[in-house]
């Protein structure tokens, strides 16, 4: 059961899913829908060319251009160095946290998406949570046919993230995304259309 939300406040949920499954479509349906998204992916790249790149630099010399984190040169550094990748989370969470705020703050609607690729992993609480799903198999040649991708790659991706059968268990509601857009984009409106059922309630 989604948990029961403040009054006055919006009902967040937060949108996960494993690389490849079909996330950010996911996310761009319940924007079309019109329910205000934050996208965590393009928070951090916008720090990355603003405000985080001096800190950065600090904490990884040689990981910036032009006054913005080059992020090749950053993956290079923190590429299997554990240490390294925690510090640059700890450098970036509160920052990230910061814009999540003040977009649920700011935002003039009684629905909320976070698209947050690591939410479970993180353990951010959220009213309700939305997990994105595809077989593996699926998966597998989304992500492999990504410029740039390799099966070593993915597999240190996947290392990273919490197993797809782990996040659908943690899931208020899923969104199967193998079989065509408009029945992902149904799936989308029986979520809102049950998440408002509940606030009306």
């Amino acid at each position: 059961m989604p948990a029961k939300i403040e009054k006055g406040k919006p009902f967040v949920i937060g949108l996960t899913g494993s690389i490849g499954m079909g996330k950010s479509e996911t996310a761009r349906l319940f924007a079309a829908e019109g329910v205000p998204v934050f996208d965590a992916d393009a928070a951090i790249h916008a720090l990355y060319a603003g405000e985080a790149a001096t800190m950065i630099e600090a904490a990884f010399p040689g990981s910036t251009r032009n006054g913005a984190v080059d992020r090749a040169a950053l993956s290079k550094i923190v590429a299997g160095d554990p240490a390294a990748l925690e510090r640059l989370e700890d450098l970036m969470h509160p920052l990230v946290a910061e814009k999540r705020d003040a977009f649920i703050t700011d935002a003039d609607a009684p629905i909320v998406v976070l698209d947050i690729p690591l939410l479970l992993e993180t353990g951010l609480k959220v009213d309700a949570v939305v997990v994105a799903t595809a077989p593996e198999h699926v998966q597998r040649q989304r992500v492999l046919a990504r410029p740039g991708m390799t099966e070593a790659k993915f597999a240190a991706l996947l290392g990273r993230q919490m197993s797809d059968a782990e996040k659908r268990s943690q899931a208020h509601y899923l969104v199967v995304t193998d079989k065509g857009l408009d029945h992902a984009r149904e799936q989308v409106k029986m979520i809102l259309t049950d998440v408002r059922a509940k606030l009306n309630a």
